[in-house]
């Protein structure tokens, strides 16, 4: 029991680091913060929240593994590597797939229930 709290503490550091060193994570989670809050105000179905939810953890965790591959690049490949800068790119480019698919579900759940709400 004791190594499985320990994981989990490894864990949730990790993850404030990733939070206190990384721009792009503290703004997908203000992007989940207002999103979770237009999502009760418009009183979105338990379906749609879980879209909502699944997008989230999918940005979230894209980023994360982004900043964990640039780290190890960059611990392995210091200098300037043609071979390094590619796999960063790949791995930013994870992030990026990721981010605007879950805007394009926002934009499927979220438009047409604000479109009524304000029209």
């Amino acid at each position: 029991m004791r190594n499985r709290v320990r994981s989990f503490k490894f864990a949730l550091a990790g993850l404030r680091r990733v939070a206190a060193t990384q721009m792009n994570f503290r703004i997908h989670l203000a992007a989940a913060a207002a999103a979770s809050a237009l999502g009760f105000w418009l009183g979105i179905s338990a379906g749609e929240w879980a879209a909502v939810l699944l997008c989230f953890a999918a940005v979230l965790t894209a980023e994360a593994f982004n900043t964990a591959i640039e780290g190890l690049v960059d611990f392995v490949s210091p200098k300037f590597h043609d071979k390094a800068g590619e796999v960063k790119d790949i791995a930013a480019g994870a992030v990026l797939i990721s981010a605007v698919l879950a805007a394009l579900v926002g934009c499927v759940i979220f438009l047409p229930k604000l479109a009524a709400r304000l029209g």
